[in-house]
Formats: C-alpha cells, sequence, structure tokens
C-alpha cells in the first residue's frame, strides 16, 4: 500500500488542471445558477468554473487510479464502496469568488478505508498551496516551501475565532457560537476554508462551523493535524467528517471550546 505522502504529487497535479479552468473565471463574466432555489434552501450559487473544474479532476482520477472511487460537490459520488475514496470541492467558497473576492480554494483530499490520509487547498490566483499528511503539512508559493504549524494559544481570551457567517447557525447553534465568539478575543467572519489553513499556519486559532459536508472539511483534516491541531464535533468526538465541526490549534483549547458549544 501507497503511502499518503506517495499521493502528495498527485493532488498537484489535480490542483493545477482545476487552475487552468476555474481561473479563466475568476473577475471574469459568469453565469451563475442557484442550487438552494432548486432544492428549497438559501441562495446557494454553483458556476461553470465548479463544474468545469471537477469535471477535469474526476477524469484524471479515472484515468489514474480507476480502482478508487469519487465524492465531489458537483457531481455526487462514483465508486461508493470502495477503499480509496477522493473528495473534491471545486471551489469552496463560491460566494467569494463569483464576488471577486481571493478568500475561496480547491479541495483535493484522498480517504482511505473511511479516513482522511492527505488533502490540498490550492488557491490559484493567489499562487498558494497549503497541504499534508499526518505526517507533517507545507506551504508552498512562489517556489517556497515550508512547514506549517499551529501556535500556541492557552485560553480562548487569547485565541482569533472564525467561521464563514454567522447565518450558518440557528436557534441552539447560534446560542452556543455566540457564546464562543463571547469569549474570544477576536471574531472574523467570511474566510470559507481559507480560515482552515491559517489555523495550520497558526494565524488563527479557532473555526467553528455547522452543516458541513464532507467534501467541505475532509481534504482540510490532514493539513490542520499535521500542522499539529485537530478537527473535532462540537461535543468533542472526531476527526469531524461534516456536520458540526471545530478545528483548533492548540489542543488546551479543546475542552473549552467543546464546553460552550454544546447544544
Amino acid at each position: 500500500m501507497q503511502s499518503p505522502e506517495n499521493f502528495l504529487p498527485f493532488l498537484a497535479r489535480l490542483a493545477e488542471a482545476s487552475s487552468e479552468v476555474i481561473l479563466k473565471h475568476f473577475r471574469a463574466p459568469l453565469d451563475v445558477d442557484d442550487k438552494g432555489s432548486r432544492e428549497g434552501r438559501g441562495f446557494d450559487p454553483v458556476t461553470e468554473a465548479d463544474r468545469g473544474a471537477e469535471a477535469v479532476m474526476r477524469e484524471l482520477i479515472r484515468k489514474t487510479y480507476p480502482e478508487h472511487g469519487i465524492v465531489g460537490e458537483e457531481f455526487g459520488t462514483e465508486g461508493e464502496g470502495r477503499s480509496h475514496q477522493w473528495v473534491l470541492d471545486p471551489i469552496d467558497g463560491t460566494r467569494a469568488f463569483i464576488c471577486g473576492l481571493p478568500l475561496w480554494g480547491s479541495l483535493i483530499g484522498l480517504m482511505i478505508d473511511g479516513k482522511p490520509v492527505c488533502g490540498m487547498l490550492s488557491q490559484p490566483y493567489l499562487g498558494e498551496r497549503f497541504f499534508g499528511t499526518a505526517n507533517g503539512a507545507f506551504f508552498e508559493r512562489g517556489g517556497e516551501r515550508r512547514p506549517l504549524r499551529v501556535r500556541a494559544c492557552g485560553s480562548l481570551g487569547e485565541a482569533m475565532v472564525s467561521s464563514t457567517d454567522p447565518d450558518l447557525f440557528v436557534g441552539e447553534e447560534a446560542a452556543a457560537f455566540r457564546r464562543l465568539s463571547g469569549a474570544a478575543r477576536l471574531t472574523r467572519y467570511g474566510y470559507d476554508c481559507y480560515a482552515y489553513a491559517m489555523v495550520a499556519a497558526g494565524f488563527i486559532d479557532c473555526v467553528a462551523e455547522s452543516g458541513l459536508k464532507a467534501y467541505d472539511i475532509v481534504p482540510l483534516v490532514p493539513i490542520i493535524e499535521g500542522a499539529g491541531g485537530a478537527v473535532i464535533s462540537w461535543d468533542g468526538s472526531g476527526p469531524a467528517l461534516g456536520g458540526r465541526v471545530l478545528a483548533i490549534g492548540d489542543a488546551r483549547l479543546k475542552g473549552p471550546a467543546v464546553e460552550l458549544l454544546q447544544v
């Protein structure tokens, strides 16, 4: 069996293929479809960049690893039940993408026997990649590569907390997040997958979100774990592969954050 590190060059190939599609459409005239209106939910945009990027990644996976399965946001699951499952979110942060903001990323991950083993966040407009396995996480930009490491943060009172949007939460979840935010030094919104990368890079200490799908979080788990952090559920169990997700850098934040997030 190949080690997770052996798959990292292929993640880079997938990121390169998706980038060629996506960058043609960023900050350019673009038709936007609303998946949410079809499904009775709020505005949930999708574009030809999302679909095109996932399509090219799927084709490359089929050609290279025909025995593997694929889970993607735009085209669902194929090869369900296979030991190796590629998990794709071609543009995590489509709302930012259609607004011309560079706080989106392509998420590419691999699960083996149900466990996230390697992952990459590619931000091609900024020329950045964050990637890792349980054995280490790294940042690349402009030919530079350096290791990622979460930072020390001994209490929530010192912590920088993030979530994509406070409107993610309703009812008891909203009250729980307000407790967490109220205990933190600073709370920032609007970063989608980029906030998780900043946990791994040591600039944000905690991300709490709800209603996530596997493709939203699986590729980010190995990056954060490889940098010394953890991705768990709000109840403290983990690793979280969807639903109510809590990403933390310093392990000392786990107990206090979980206590505040109980619903």
